[in-house]
């Protein structure tokens, strides 16, 4: 038996290969089916063929490392920024988004050994609020390389809230028993 003999497509009097599953005849289903194929055979090992992009969509594309709690009467955000400085820090509230940026340079040089290395990197994280805050009351403060901005809500956005209590009624049919 040759090779040539297991291929359908190749023998004789064989059709082209049919992409179908058994009993499936939806063409939508079939190219839904093969673009998502197509795509994850692509995308299968992006990291190692393009190291810097993997990096840049990878572990550094949400640093700074945030924390956003959203309490009755503000909404407070720390971000971890380590190894900075509050000069290097920029913090703006524009229509209703948080934006937290900053720069980082860091130059080490060892003349005994020979040795420097340099660090830039740069970083933005956009936070959408989703609320009304007093914009003039917010405050942000920055202490051994944790930066925390609180945000007063207005009163309108507080009197908006409310707490929904949880019954004992699990079907969802508004009705309890008892």
């Amino acid at each position: 038996m040759a090779i040539r003999d297991l291929i359908p497509w190749g023998r004789e009097g064989s059709q082209a290969p049919n992409f179908y599953r058994e009993g499936e005849r939806d063409p939508f289903m079939t190219l839904h089916r093969e673009m998502n194929r197509l795509f994850d055979d692509a995308l299968r090992g992006f990291d190692t063929r393009l190291p810097s992009l993997g990096r840049a969509l990878g572990a550094n594309a949400n640093w700074p490392s945030l924390e956003i709690s959203d309490g009755e009467t503000e909404i407070r955000v720390t971000a971890e920024i380590p190894g900075m400085e509050e000069k290097d820090v920029e913090v703006m509230l524009d229509d209703g988004m948080l934006t937290l940026r900053g720069e980082r340079h860091a130059e080490t040089e060892d003349n005994d050994k020979q040795f420097s290395e340099r660090f830039y990197g740069r970083f933005e994280r956009r936070i959408p609020l989703g609320t009304e805050v007093e914009e003039d009351k917010v405050r942000a403060a920055f202490h051994n390389g944790v930066l925390t901005v609180t945000l007063p809500k207005t009163q309108r956005a507080q009197a908006r809230s409310r707490r929904i209590p949880i019954g004992g009624d699990k079907a969802g049919t508004g009705k309890s028993k008892h």
